[in-house]
């Protein structure tokens, strides 16, 4: 190859790899964690791959996976490799512990690089500290906080007087503790004649056998039992239940992760299993359900997070809008955005502390009902939406006092 002919294919080459916005998703891909982190790479990869289809700027999105372990010390350690590598942009969801210490390398690093900011894009760690005490300009949360989806339950909990005698039994770490605060304060409040006749705070994703939990909640004499354990721990929580022929009622945050949904089967929990979230599989909308039904013949794994969908439709719009991916560009577009999410609703991105609102619907799973298409992990048991909380009715006021760009 002659020596001009040889620097145009280098620097094609060169303009190719200046071509990509990595993106890093640091999530733990092994240990108890593994299979959120795996799920969330098949969600962000296809949502990615959507997205390149039809370019941001010219540029394609690249993720780059890094194991955080479920560890904030280890997501220290990846962070710091995702930067090493020129990734600007920090995509995480599974933990708050984690996402706490990731927030505060944001906001170090940025302090420390000017030109150079990161930014964290948030779609479920939902301790509310985050965008209250902790809340930061570099930090955007697309899902909604513990104290959010509590409130919502325990108006749909007020609503049903057979509730008498509850159990709380959370993972003992900042949301679990977050969930059982939320839970006894409001709970509380919205109905006082509720006894709460046990309150659990176990290790978090180091419990192999709940055997020893559920008998003390069978021994409580509880009717129901509100939750916010997440992954393994809520299958292993509800294969013990199911074992023990437990038959109450659960309030959930999370009881659509692996192995839920047959557990809850096994146990014969028919539409006695409740969760807040921002979507489930049959909410009758033509294009949710051709994502869902397409996501499905990809993954074999249904969409376990709708937010992370607005989520990445939101970046791929901010960059476009702001025609630069530099954080320190696009995050003002990202600030303030209101939009058309994945399911045909509305929600916004709140400036005062980037906690994204939008509605929230409690739902039940138990045998398909007519017309409801997607069951979950072959059980012939879907998520049917029992009520919808409007984005209005979503909204808390936050204590956040953001110190933000000049």
């Amino acid at each position: 190859m002659r020596p001009v002919a040889a620097l145009v294919a280098f620097g094609l080459l060169l303009s190719g790899a200046q071509a990509q916005t990595k993106i890093a998703l640091i999530e733990p891909f092994s240990g108890g964690g593994a299979t959120t982190g795996e799920a969330a790479l098949k969600h962000l990869q296809y949502l990615v791959d959507e997205i390149n289809g039809k370019g941001v700027n010219g540029k394609k999105l690249e993720i780059v996976s890094f194991d955080n372990k479920l560890n904030p010390q280890e997501a220290l350690v990846q962070a710091q490799k995702a930067v090493d590598q020129g990734v600007r942009i920090i995509i995480q969801a599974a933990g708050s512990s984690v996402a706490g210490a990731l927030t505060d390398f944001v906001a170090k690093h940025n302090e420390r690089n000017p030109g150079k900011e990161l930014i964290y894009l948030n779609y479920g760690a939902v301790d509310p500290v985050l965008t209250n005490d902790k809340c930061q300009y570099w930090h955007f949360r697309f899902d909604a906080h513990a104290d959010i989806k509590m409130a919502a339950l325990t108006s749909f909990m007020k609503t049903r007087p057979a509730i008498k005698k509850v159990y709380l039994i959370n993972q003992d770490y900042s949301f679990g503790q977050a969930v059982r605060a939320s839970a006894l304060a409001m709970t509380k409040q919205k109905r006082p004649d509720i006894q709460f006749v046990g309150d659990e705070l176990h290790p978090l994703m180091k419990i192999n056998d709940f055997a020893p939990y559920i008998t003390k909640i069978k021994a409580s004499g509880a009717d129901s039992v509100i939750t916010g354990n997440w992954g393994p721990d809520f299958a292993l929580l509800l294969k013990a239940a199911a074992d023990a022929g437990l038959q109450v009622d659960w309030y959930t945050y999370y009881a659509d992760g692996a192995g839920a949904a047959t557990a809850i089967r096994q146990t014969g929990l028919a539409n006695r299993v409740f969760i807040i979230k921002e979507g489930v599989a049959n909410i009758d909308n033509a294009s949710a359900q051709k994502d869902e039904a397409a996501f499905r013949a990809r993954n074999n794994l249904s969409i376990w997070f709708p937010r992370a969908f607005n989520m990445m439709r939101m970046l791929a719009t901010a960059m476009n809008d702001a025609k630069s991916d530099d954080p320190r560009v696009f995050a003002a577009k990202l600030e303030g955005m209101k939009f058309s999410l994945f399911n045909g609703d509305e929600g916004f991105m709140r400036p005062d502390d980037h906690q994204f609102f939008q509605p929230m619907y409690l739902a039940s799973l138990g045998p398909l009902k007519p017309g409801e298409k997607f069951d979950e992990e072959n059980t012939g048991w879907g998520w049917t939406d029992i009520t919808k909380i409007d984005v209005k009715d979503t909204v808390l006021p936050t204590t956040c006092k953001m110190n933000k760009p000049s």
